[in-house]
């Protein structure tokens, strides 16, 4: 059974408060009134396709909850969601993997929204040696891999900072999607226990905060950045994201080159 669609007016209104935008502010950026988008949120008008995805797009709403508010309009969904998997799906399917493949010998790896792993390059697995079993079976979620007291918290050597690092990120995402799986999540990886004040604080110039890993290579030091897909047309692709980690120093890139 699909669980049921919560109104379209609750809906702008939850996003609204996430987004802290008065009725007025949110009526200004779509070009309406104040009066119209009050009878929106209270069931009194039913909005035509165009202004339900006027609003999503100034609350700057994920293709999911797009979605969502189409179908609390009583519209179709516009955005397809399919299985990375799916045929339809085959030449961004190639993309990643290429782009994944091109970045060795550096270490990248693709997430989902929940941050759970769907690939990953040859470069990564050598540095999760030593976690426990049961955070690399399937699906792997990566923010638990790297914070658990059985992962690679122990080999993080500025694990306060890397850990302060991930769990802003994580929260800003929960903020922004609003969903109540990454919220979970965080509650989670805040129950994890580290040491007060573990690790050196690292002095990057403001641009990054490096993750600085014991491995058998020696002490590596990374950087890393995010790509997303563009423009995507598709839910799947929409919530999937490269993390790609670059050598924060000439010692790191030295010990990787020579693995590969």
């Amino acid at each position: 059974m699909q669980p049921a669609v919560r109104p379209l007016g609750d809906q702008i209104r939850e996003w609204r408060r996430r987004r802290r935008l008065s009725q007025m502010d949110l009526a200004l950026d779509a070009e309406i009134s104040t009066r119209h988008l009050s009878f929106i949120e209270t069931g009194r008008t039913r909005p035509s396709r165009e202004m339900v995805l006027r609003l999503a797009d100034q609350l700057a709403l994920p293709l999911r909850e797009r979605n969502t508010m189409l179908l609390a309009a009583g519209f179709a969904p516009l955005y397809a969601q399919r299985a990375l998997d799916d045929p339809a799906l085959a030449a961004a399917r190639r993309a990643i993997d290429l782009v994944l493949k091109g970045h060795e010998p550096w270490p990248a790896l693709a997430i989902d929204r929940h941050w759970h792993l769907i690939a990953a390059n040859a470069a990564v697995e050598p540095l999760l040696a030593g976690c426990a079993p049961h955070l690399l079976a399937g699906p792997v979620n990566v923010l638990r891999l790297s914070l658990h007291p059985e992962g690679l918290a122990p080999r993080i050597l500025n694990l306060a900072e890397w850990r302060a690092h991930l769990l802003e990120r994580l929260r800003r995402q929960a903020m922004t999607t609003g969903d109540q799986a990454l919220e979970a999540l965080v509650v989670e990886l805040e129950g994890y226990p580290f040491p007060d004040g573990a690790g050196q604080l690292e002095d990057m110039g403001g641009v990054a905060i490096p993750l600085r890993l014991a491995t058998p290579l020696g002490d590596l030091s990374f950087i890393s950045t995010t790509t997303v897909f563009g423009t995507p047309l598709d839910v799947t692709l929409d919530e999937l994201a490269i993390e790609a980690f670059y050598p924060a120093d000439a010692m790191t890139a030295e010990r990787l080159r020579g693995v590969h």
